[in-house]
């Protein structure tokens, strides 16, 4: 197993960092049993069917199948390979690694770890403009009106783009910084020309603080108010929200995300003391964004902007969080103030009972259905209202959100108001139910694994339980090594596990020969250098601990195997003998036919 890093490099970066603390960066995890579980963040996961095991090491989703070590789960997660996986983790851990052979080092041609470090180094170099005396001075007061503090301010990393065409390039370059990763970063354009211009910066980070982009609001009367990087190998404004890495803990310990428009906003309420508020770097609230706060928290209150336009976005953003099952309310900023302004002037009590006082969904659809009804008289109008309040419905039915006994009351109170028999509301309901449910299977996101080829028959069933058992009892090696070979593995999955576990449990894990060595799961685990390798051994030790009778089933196995391959010489010998013997009278008949033709010649 050759590569970049030697196997006692691995071993340690793996070893430095525990699988349950790596993989509740991403996923909100509870005891259940011996192990921990959460929502899978490799499907559309609804029930937590991830189980993550400390003490071996390894995770497991029950539903689509991913599974693997550390290594395994970064590799899946972030999209790296297997080298950058180990990159992102000794880094992770302070490890500094050094390369087996520099030769193997082949990048491919966007390494998102090498997006991070320069995401980070921008973020560095925008902080320094924002603090230089005269450069910065603008953004500083701009931050200083805000009332976000000096101590926000560097908490969150502020800092300023110059009005300079080419400044940020100029400076990367003068670094060593080649203008296509800038590029591929999103932090200069195609033109070689910087993509932020004379903006107040803010990066965002994902929940284990790398930076994976910016926004940047605009300091003068031109341009767009706020932009955002473009989508990169990193960073995908439908899938991050800002202020996660800071509110994590804080969601998963009060159950409550709480999800405002702007980057100020969520700034704010921190420096308040509000820390489980997140915000959607003032774009629309997508799928994406109910998928990965689902992971952490059991409710989401959304506080939106009491205008019009915020209103608006709450009411698209109350469907998503309908379809994704969320259970989701909505606080209105009063008196037409954003969250920023609104913390400003009343404190964090204030806005705490706020959050408290959230309307229910359907009771906000309610009200903004009588609304409709009381300041729009026209036919048209109201249609639209009462298609809005019924598609509502449908999706939280569909979903599961909406208990029988509550549609009951519903559609008694919605036929009272429009005028129909409760049997005309229920059809209606039915018909858009079916179009929620198409809708939903059509958007939802499949398991993407494919199903791994073990065999078929006894005898591929006989490698995959040997391998099971010596996965989770791999002192029984001493039983079966002068049995068994990895040769005598024929399905490929299956050989390949063999080599990597055979040549384990022969030595101490890094080449030097032992006996009767008890191997943990991680050494094998680690040198897994591919999805598939981590998931397939996932699967096998999950098996063969389920199964347990350990000792009698590889024996039961090898004899199997054993009886197997001595058909398999039996009848290769056959067919040597058969082909000796078809060769012979092959050589017999041109022999034959020589002799006649020499005699016709004489």
């Amino acid at each position: 197993m050759s590569g970049i890093f030697d196997q006692a490099t691995i071993s340690q970066v793996q070893q430095a960092n525990d699988i349950v603390d790596v993989i509740s960066e991403h996923v909100s995890l509870r005891r259940k049993g011996k192990e921990m579980v959460g929502l899978c963040p490799f499907h559309d996961d609804h029930r937590p069917s991830l189980n993550v095991n400390a003490a071996r090491q390894i995770f497991k989703c029950f539903a689509c199948g991913a599974g693997g070590s550390v290594l395994t789960f970064v590799q899946m997660r972030e999209n790296l390979t297997f080298p950058q996986a180990v990159e992102r983790l000794a880094e992770r851990a302070g490890i500094k690694l050094k390369t087996q052979d520099s030769k193997l080092k082949a990048a491919p041609e966007v390494d998102p770890n090498q997006l991070a470090k320069v995401n980070a180094w921008a973020a560095k170099y925008f902080q320094d403009n924002l603090y230089d005396q005269e450069k910065g001075k603008q953004a500083r007061d701009y931050i200083a009106q805000r009332q976000i503090t000096p101590q926000s301010a560097k908490a969150w990393q502020l800092g300023l783009a110059l009005d300079s065409p080419d400044g940020l390039n100029k400076a990367a370059n003068s670094k060593k910084i080649p203008t296509k990763l800038l590029e591929q970063a999103g932090l200069v354009t195609g033109q070689k020309q910087d993509k932020f211009l004379h903006r107040l910066m803010f990066p965002i980070t994902d929940v284990t603080g790398r930076v994976i982009g910016f926004g940047g609001r605009t300091l003068t009367a031109e341009g767009a108010k706020y932009i955002n990087s473009p989508t990169t190998a990193l960073f995908d404004k439908s899938n991050c929200l800002y202020g996660l890495e800071q509110a994590r803990h804080q969601i998963v310990s009060t159950g409550t995300a709480v999800v405002v428009e702007g980057y100020t906003d969520c700034i704010m309420a921190h420096q308040c003391g509000c820390t489980n508020v997140v915000a959607t770097l003032g774009t629309s609230f997508t799928t994406g964004h109910g998928r990965v706060l689902r992971r952490y928290a059991k409710k989401v209150v959304l506080l939106f902007d009491s205008d019009a336009a915020g209103q608006e976005a709450a009411n698209r953003a109350l469907e998503v969080c309908l379809s994704q099952r969320i259970d989701i309310k909505l606080a209105s900023v009063p008196e037409g103030k954003d969250p920023c302004d609104f913390l400003l002037a009343n404190g964090k009590e204030r806005f705490e009972r706020l959050v408290a006082e959230a309307v229910d969904v359907f009771q906000f659809k309610w009200d903004r259905l009588l609304e409709s009804f009381s300041s729009d008289e026209t036919l048209a109008g109201r249609r639209l209202a009462i298609e809005e309040f019924l598609q509502t419905i449908a999706t939280a039915l569909q979903a599961g959100s909406l208990p029988a006994i509550d549609r009951g009351l519903i559609v008694n109170q919605l036929s009272k108001i429009i005028g129909l028999d409760s049997k005309e509301v229920n059809a209606e309901l039915s018909k858009r139910i079916k179009r929620a449910a198409k809708t939903i299977n059509y958007n939802l996101e499949k398991p993407k694994m494919q199903t791994i080829d073990y065999g078929q028959g006894l005898f591929a069933a006989a490698q995959r339980e040997i391998l099971e058992v010596l996965l989770n009892e791999p002192k029984l090696f001493e039983l079966v090594k002068q049995k068994i070979i990895v040769d005598d593995f024929d399905v490929p999955i299956l050989r390949q596990i063999a080599m990597i576990l055979f040549e384990t449990l022969s030595t101490d894990g890094f080449g030097k020969l032992t006996t009767g060595f008890n191997v943990p799961l991680e050494a094998v685990l680690a040198k897994a250098q591919t999805e598939e390798l981590g998931r397939a051994l996932a699967e096998l030790a999950y098996a063969g601990e389920q199964k347990g009778n350990f000792k009698s089933r590889l024996i039961g196995a090898v004899e199997v195997l054993q009886r197997y391959q001595a058909q398999k010489k039996k009848h290769q010998l056959k067919t040597t003998k058969d082909q000796t013997e078809y060769l012979r009278l092959v050589s017999a008949d041109a022999a034959k036919q020589n002799r006649h033709n020499l005699g016709m010649v004489q």
